[in-house]
């Protein structure tokens, strides 16, 4: 029957402008961003910054004359890296109300309250260390100057003597960074996270809300669930910092989903709380943010590679994994077989509904396929970060192969952030490179049904079609990218440093993302309930089929990106 057919048809209109989620994600992204751009880039902030940048760089210049970096050379490039705009009142205040539980070893007290006491007697504790620590920054610096005024002395014209001068300064070096650590814990600071926890959570529900309300959506309902998804986001950064979890780099993004399934899996998740587990809303948002700290020319750099482990493998994992449905399976349904294909190689849902339309697969098809794509992505996004850390495989490399292979957007975001920054930088981007292959997905199935499997005429999916598929919030991504890197680009090295990686991202829009994120893990779990998805094991041949395609993509999607990444393009990768 037509009712039971997935017909998801192209139509972009105008006020999909303000009711779809996708350009709330965009709209909010930029929201944040451009008010972190107004507030660094126009204030007293910059001026003060620019004053010391131009002291420190004529210093530099000056001691340019020597052939190796001198003492007064580094004092002054460590004074233009000690420069951050998030250091201003602005930045302590986004910096407050953006705070998430701290670190603790057996009291789970200590994660949410510090005393002054307790700030006293860790900072007291820390101290010997220090002490010791700056009493060998001392004697390696006067070494180090006398070394030089040796070097000087000789107007730099004995090799031997520079030798020894560039020896005893990186000496120094050393021990000066040894010494800045271990003064950093002598400065522990009281502190209570409980009141700005709740403003917090009410500023997030009120700024979620804000698409809610346009894309037609019960604001009452959602703010209701929203704190229960916060609550679950809290915990998980409170077991992410306990001093084990953190050893075993099991942080919060992992906490998020295991609590999250916990609880859907045991007393389940309140039916009143499901409308705010908006996983997409709350991790596109957080991508969108995402942009602003990936500068144009990583995307660049990422994206050669990356460009042959996305568009290279998918199409060929599609196609495999289909013949192999239909030849050596003989699934009896090929529109399943291409749904199943198309999550599992593409990016899960999106491309599964969007290859549902165009084959117009049935709509438990459609299910089935999503709830293979969720019970895998749960175990994909934890199993995967912990066998890349066992086998020690590179963080580049092992965020390459999940943003290769892991289905949601929200997983390979999270599975990233399991291994670093790079990993999820990488995963991140990979992910938004095969994301447009969503659309030409569509298209070539839809052609494909219409011509070989159906013979019928004006099945065709066209431009409208791809552009309706396509993430729109990827666009916001790129956006945000172009327009950071272009103002960053714009301020030179240091000034732009300085008042955008330390000041626009660091004191605006990653506190906001890294909330962002938290809350979709935290959602995902609390959206998978194994029970609900028992019934998709059932048949066997689907479940087979998604295993073999899967097991195809990890080996081929990982050979391929050591040879991009290691292989033929090294310097991007080193760059990275």
């Amino acid at each position: 029957m037509a009712d039971d057919v997935v017909i998801d048809r192209g139509k972009s209109q105008l006020s999909d402008l303000w009711t779809k989620e996708d350009y709330w994600a965009i709209w909010l992204g930029f929201l944040v961003i451009l008010v972190s751009l107004g507030v660094y880039l126009n204030s007293d902030i910059r001026t003060d910054i620019e004053k010391k940048i131009a002291a420190a760089n004529q210093v530099q210049q000056q001691e340019a004359s020597a052939p190796f970096k001198t003492i007064a050379w580094y004092k002054a490039d460590d004074e233009k890296k000690s420069l951050k705009a998030s250091s201003s009142p602005f930045g302590k205040f986004v910096s407050h109300w953006t705070k998430h539980p701290g670190g603790w070893e057996s009291n789970v007290l200590d994660s949410f309250i510090k005393t002054e006491e307790q700030a006293k007697e860790a900072s007291a504790k820390a101290m010997p260390k220090y002490e010791e620590a700056k009493a060998k920054a001392e004697a390696a610096l006067t070494a180090a100057k006398a070394a030089e005024d040796a070097a000087r002395a000789a107007n730099f014209q004995d090799a031997g003597l520079n030798d020894a001068a560039k020896a005893a300064i990186a000496q120094w070096r050393d021990a000066a960074k040894a010494a800045k650590e271990a003064k950093a814990k002598t400065e522990v600071k009281p502190f209570n996270v409980i009141p700005s926890l709740i403003g917090l959570a009410v500023f997030l529900a009120l700024f979620f809300s804000i698409g809610t309300f346009f894309m037609g959506k019960s604001v009452p309902a959602f703010i209701q669930g929203f704190f229960l998804v916060f609550l679950v986001g809290v915990l998980a950064y409170v077991l992410g910092n306990q001093a084990i979890s953190k050893q075993y780099g099991f942080g919060a993004e992992a906490w998020g989903v295991v609590l999250g399934m916990l609880i859907a899996n045991t007393i389940g998740t309140p039916q009143w709380a499901k409308q705010g587990c908006e996983v997409e809303y709350f991790i596109k948002t957080g991508l969108v943010l995402l942009g602003g700290e990936v500068l144009f020319n990583k995307i660049v750099a990422i994206g050669i590679p990356g460009i042959f482990v996305a568009w290279v493998v998918t199409p060929i994992v599609l196609i495999v994994t289909f013949i192999f449905g239909q030849k050596v399976l003989k699934m009896p349904s090929p529109t399943l077989n291409i749904v199943i294909s198309a999550d599992m190689s593409v990016c899960g849902t999106s491309a599964a509904i969007a290859t549902a339309a165009a084959c117009r697969a049935k709509k438990e098809e459609l299910t089935l396929s999503i709830g293979l794509s969720l019970v895998f992505t749960a175990i994909m996004m934890i199993a995967m970060p912990a066998f890349i850390k066992a086998v020690g495989m590179p963080e580049v490399l092992g965020g390459a192969w999940i943003g290769g292979t892991i289905d949601s957007t929200g997983a390979v975001a999270a599975a990233g952030a399991f291994l670093g920054p790079k990993a999820m930088y990488v995963a991140a981007t990979i992910k938004m490179i095969q994301n447009v292959l969503i659309g030409v997905t569509a298209f070539g199935v839809a052609v494909y049904w219409c011509t070989k499997m159906e013979c019928r005429e004006g099945e065709r999916v066209g431009l409208d079609e791809i552009w309706h598929r396509f993430p729109k919030f990827v666009l916001g991504f790129l956006a945000a990218s172009i327009v950071i890197s272009f103002i960053s680009g714009s301020l030179g090295h240091d000034l732009g440093s300085a008042l955008v990686d330390h000041g626009v991202v660091a004191g605006g829009t990653k506190p906001i993302r890294d909330w962002a994120f938290t809350l979709s893990f935290a959602a995902i779990g609390l959206s998978t309930n194994f029970r609900e998805l028992a019934h998709y094991f059932k048949g066997g041949k689907p479940v087979i089929l998604y295993v073999c395609g899967q097991s195809f993509n990890l080996a081929l999607t990982l050979a391929m990106a050591y040879v991009m990444f290691y292989i033929v393009f090294p310097e991007i990768t080193a760059k990275i």
